[in-house]
């Protein structure tokens, strides 16, 4: 169930006041300088008797400590300036601010010697705003560091709100510990129709970028991978395939990569909460070998949509998500099922099955059912199993299966030992909550959301601890705050990695402009 809080009003808060003219949002980007011996405590000032609002909200919140800084901006219309003290039972305390711009950009030496000296313990943190009328001491929040860290790299499509023409886009990695991305690719930066191509649903295998694949589309189309440093491209096409391979996962050990194959469609609304809808019109599930190049079928049964394949981190189970096609039963013609399948794109409801996978034998066993949400008339996608096998962490909404667009999908988790199924309520928010990936120690979940204006996802992290309760997320750090107003683009499909990807970008691009691809060979069903 949604729901409203505090720190999300903060947030819409913070949204208006800086929905202002460009001279101020050009004023953001001044860089404050911030360091421990820069900035003073005030020596006299009036105590308030509320937290300060902060943009992004980073109060209360459990945090890893090889985060770069939580950089923000006070949102306070009557400041001129900022001090901000971090103070833990450990180590030196970290006085930062800001000036007129009220942006704190907190020394990051000093904040990692801080959180490395406070692992497991809370920070105080109290904030002083400068009034006409004298300082002001707002009542203090915590951070907690975490004991465990989040693995060091996170990989993300930035993709502008469009739907016909791709225009610019690409896949791109962030350094966690600090503020910097590297481009893993990008297509045309001017748009050019003979080169104009799509990149989507980039893949790693076991949380490292020594193996990984992401699909081209449109022009210079096919399937990238990369496996020890070299990228190949493939076609993963067949006649007894609907598409090309669609949404990926990584066998853990083999050089396997289970694949659904998806004919889909979009529906628009024109008096709708949400402006679009994604609808399969059928969808199966392949498994590709790597080293032979080979692709068979595994599901593909004519009345139900199978889609969204997960692997189990021992290698033995293949989750995924299926629905019942909502025309069966129903007489209607071939010639008009696309059209009668969009009127009726609210009764698309998702189940999470899962089927054994012998090893040895590479051959799958009989499917069941795992998470019952139909029957509730609920839809589940994108299952995704903690490194430990636990915990089978997947979003449900209202219906359907993409959920990145569906304002009713939330986050939550079935222990797979107790058999219980629960909301993550302390991380979800009373928009979308939607794509997620575990960290390599099974500690964090980075997922995207549309919780700051309701229109661009944005990436945010929770502390997921050993009881198996989420905690309040909180947005991925920027060296400047305001980067989350200003940058028109989503975030989506956020991949944790221990490690950074080494391939050259114009070793991909090389790949993907001079490179045919080559045809998988199409192997009778995997069963």
């Amino acid at each position: 169930m949604k729901h409203h809080s505090n720190h999300h009003t903060a947030a819409r808060g913070a949204m208006r006041l800086l929905a202002l003219p460009a001279l101020f949002l050009a004023a953001l980007l001044l860089i404050a300088s911030c360091g421990p011996k820069r900035y003073e405590i005030p020596g006299t000032f009036t105590e308030a008797d509320t937290l300060a609002t902060l943009y992004p909200d980073y109060t209360d919140v459990v945090v890893p400590a090889n985060i770069a800084p939580l950089n923000f901006l006070l949102v306070d219309p009557q400041a001129t300036a900022v001090v901000a003290e971090l103070r833990g039972p450990k180590g030196e305390p970290l006085v930062c601010g800001g000036g007129k711009d009220l942006e704190v950009d907190i020394d990051s030496a000093a904040w990692h010697a801080l959180l490395a000296a406070n692992r497991g313990a809370d920070l105080r943190v109290t904030l002083f705003a400068r009034h006409p009328s004298g300082w002001v001491k707002y009542q203090p929040h915590t951070l907690t560091v975490a004991p465990e860290d989040i693995d060091n790299y996170l990989s993300y499509r930035l993709i502008e709100p469009g739907y016909e023409l791709y225009r610019q886009l690409g896949l791109y990695q962030r350094n966690l510990t600090n503020f910097d991305q590297r481009t893993i690719y990008e297509n045309n930066r001017v748009f050019s129709d003979a080169d104009n191509h799509c990149v989507n649903c980039h893949n790693y295998q076991n949380f490292s970028t020594r193996q990984m694949l992401f699909h081209v589309r449109a022009q210079h189309g096919g399937t990238v991978i990369v496996r020890n440093g070299k990228a190949q491209k493939v076609q993963i096409k067949g006649d007894s395939i609907l598409t090309a391979g669609v949404y990926p996962s990584w066998h853990p050990t083999l050089p396997l990569i289970a694949f659904s194959t998806n004919r889909t469609g979009q529906a628009f609304h024109m008096y709708h909460r949400e402006t679009l809808e994604v609808l399969d019109e059928a969808s199966d599930l392949l498994l590709y070998d790597a080293d032979k190049n080979e692709v068979s079928l595994v599901l593909n049964d004519s009345v139900q949509f199978e889609t969204f394949p997960c692997w189990s981190p021992d290698g033995q189970w293949l989750y995924y998500c299926t629905a019942t096609d909502p025309l069966l039963g129903t007489n209607i013609p071939d010639s008009v099922s696309e059209a009668a399948r969009i009127t009726r794109y609210d009764q698309f409801h998702y189940d999470i099955r899962r089927i054994p996978f012998d090893i040895e034998s590479r051959r799958f066993g009989p499917s069941e059912l795992v998470v019952d949400c139909a029957g509730r008339e609920r839809s589940a996608s994108f299952p995704r199993l903690s490194p430990d096998g636990r915990y089978l962490l997947y979003a449900e909404g209202d219906y359907g299966q993409f959920h990145i667009w569906h304002k009713s999908s939330d986050l939550y988790v079935k222990d797979l030992q107790t058999d219980s199924i629960y909301a993550l309520s302390e991380a979800n928010s009373a928009d979308v909550d939607s794509y997620h990936s575990w960290s390599s120690n099974g500690r964090w979940i980075a997922f995207s959301t549309r919780r700051m204006d309701g229109t661009y996802t944005r990436l945010f992290i929770s502390y997921f601890d050993r009881q198996g309760r989420a905690h309040k997320a909180f947005c991925l750090p920027q060296r400047h705050p305001s980067h989350n107003v200003l940058l028109l683009k989503s975030y989506n499909v956020p991949e944790l990695t221990r490690d950074a990807v080494t391939i050259s970008e114009r070793d991909l691009r090389q790949c993907i402009y001079e490179t045919q691809g080559t045809p998988a060979t199409f192997q009778p069903r995997n069963r």
